[in-house]
């Protein structure tokens, strides 16, 4: 990932929040790094380099501004990686796969190497998968220090050091500073705790401006299966299938950030939880960069005036995912919503949410693969599909994860019977954050165009943010259709 000294320099003396998150300032006087809008007095030139990612300015033995906080800025678009394999790599390491199966683990995930895999992340990232692992770890080390009262035994283990020594000499070498110095430089930490629930942490996700907050709400209302999820008062929660448990997440989804209220059963669930939910509202993205490429494009510049800084879904399971857009092939989103809603209520794992508006873990494969037949309704072949496709994810035949490529993820859809092209697109565009899919075969989306006086061409043309243009185009479609008529009370004039 190559950085534009000069540019990023004047990024720095701009202090433009837009470009936190997408690289970092190192400064030698110091030793320290920052976000480019950190309010400190800004450095010389000649004093400072860049790093695009964190692990590569602590790698390179500099730590983290405790004023600015650079690891809390919003995430790189990775977009902006040139290698592909890099940017899987991110997505697995953020999910927490070199915790829970190495470095080994995820160059397997990968099909690469390991000594292939620390090559191109080193060049791309200027950080090994180790160093990218060990800055996340630090980042959730902070969390846990500052947002809740944990002992730093347990903070240690739940951000994934192996021993009380790694997780204080980190936290040492990133933050040059002891983990309760760091916990007490919170305002208010001085003040009276409440009485902590277990598990529970209150956290700010931080996003890049423009943020459409009317089409990400409306996405999650709209497309909320009962048990699984609910929205009500203008609160999103839904039940979350991490490694270590069940986790009950409530998202309140702000202009300027989302607040984030989680009920883990185990802390060391935090990073990857954190990691799906911003991949489900596509926090890390630059809404600003796409809008002005689309602006760019006359007949597409009219949807980007009418609702800047819209976001592309993803997905905090992978076969969850997959299975619901199955079973809204063909019927509308209202009926999708309760067939799914019935499926968990029949295959689904109680879990306890203490807020009340949850009451399932989405099924596994497993349990519809084995007992999908039976509790679903619907057309005959269809059901089928689904077992099939959930037959194919429990037993490995068919991998959902974020390390594939979109070429084999799509690949792999189109071989299962049931599965034709728009829902391997739909798919491989949430289940990988593709920003490059344009659902042409969509009808909601060819009533937008139409609605809206675009050809197909010209749709086209939007590429490589064509996932974007189909939010558009959705959005489009969807405020074209026509509203139910009211029938007057018999009896009126």
């Amino acid at each position: 990932m190559e950085l534009d000294a000069e540019a990023c320099y004047r990024a720095v003396q701009s202090r433009d929040t837009r470009f936190d998150g997408q690289f970092f300032t190192a400064v030698r006087t110091t030793g320290i790094y920052c976000r480019p809008s950190c309010p400190a007095i800004t450095p010389k030139r000649q004093n400072v380099s860049f790093h695009p990612t964190a692990a590569s300015a602590q790698a390179a033995g500099y730590r983290a501004c405790r004023r600015c906080l650079p690891d809390a800025a919003p995430g790189s678009p990775l977009w902006n990686i040139k290698s592909h394999l890099a940017v899987r790599a991110m997505r697995l390491i953020g999910d927490g796969v070199v915790e829970r199966d190495g470095v080994d683990g995820l160059s397997r995930a990968l099909g690469y190497s390991s000594r292939q895999l620390n090559r191109v992340l080193l060049a791309e990232l200027g950080a090994s998968p180790l160093a990218l692992a060990r800055a996340n770890r630090a980042t959730t080390a902070r969390l846990l220090i500052q947002r809740t009262d944990l002992p730093m035994s347990d903070v240690a283990f739940a951000a994934g050091f192996s021993s009380i020594r790694q997780f204080n000499d980190t936290i040492a070498a990133v933050f040059a500073t002891t983990p309760s110095k760091l916990r007490s430089e919170l305002p208010g930490r001085d003040r009276p705790a409440p009485e902590p629930i277990p598990g529970a942490v209150s956290l700010k996700l931080p996003l890049r401006q423009p943020h459409n907050v009317a089409w990400s709400t409306w996405l999650l209302e709209h497309h909320c299966a009962r048990g699984v999820e609910d929205f009500s008062e203008g609160r999103y929660t839904r039940a979350l299938r991490m490694p270590h448990g069940p986790v009950i997440a409530t998202l309140t989804v702000g202009a300027e950030q989302v607040r984030a209220d989680l009920q883990l059963t185990d802390m060391r669930d935090l990073a990857p939880s954190v990691a799906r939910l911003r991949h489900l509202l596509d926090l890390d993205a630059d809404p600003s960069a796409v809008d002005q490429a689309l602006r760019s494009h006359p007949a597409l510049a009219p949807l980007v005036a009418e609702a800047p800084g819209i976001r592309v879904p993803g997905t905090v399971d992978g076969a969850e995912l997959l299975l619901r857009t199955m079973i809204g092939q063909q019927i509308s989103v209202a009926a999708a919503n309760t067939a799914t809603a019935s499926l968990v209520a029949a295959l689904g794992e109680p879990v306890t949410d203490t807020t009340g508006r949850v009451t399932h873990l989405f099924p596994t494969a497993e349990s519809v693969a084995v007992a999908g037949g039976q509790v679903m309704a619907g057309p005959s072949a269809r059901i089928a599909a689904i077992v099939g496709a959930a037959e194919r994810i429990s037993t490995g035949k068919l991998e959902l994860h974020h390390g594939l490529t979109a070429a084999d993820l799509r690949r792999q859809l189109l071989d299962i019977k049931g599965i034709g092209p728009w829902t391997a697109d739909y798919v491989v565009m949430r289940q990988l954050a593709d920003p490059d899919v344009l659902l042409e075969h969509d009808l909601v989306l060819r009533r937008g165009a139409d609605a809206a006086g675009i050809p197909m061409a010209a749709a086209r043309a939007g590429s490589p943010w064509r996932s974007y243009v189909s939010m558009h185009l959705w959005r489009k479609g969807i405020t074209a259709l026509p509203r139910p008529r009211t029938r007057k009370p018999k009896g009126n004039s």
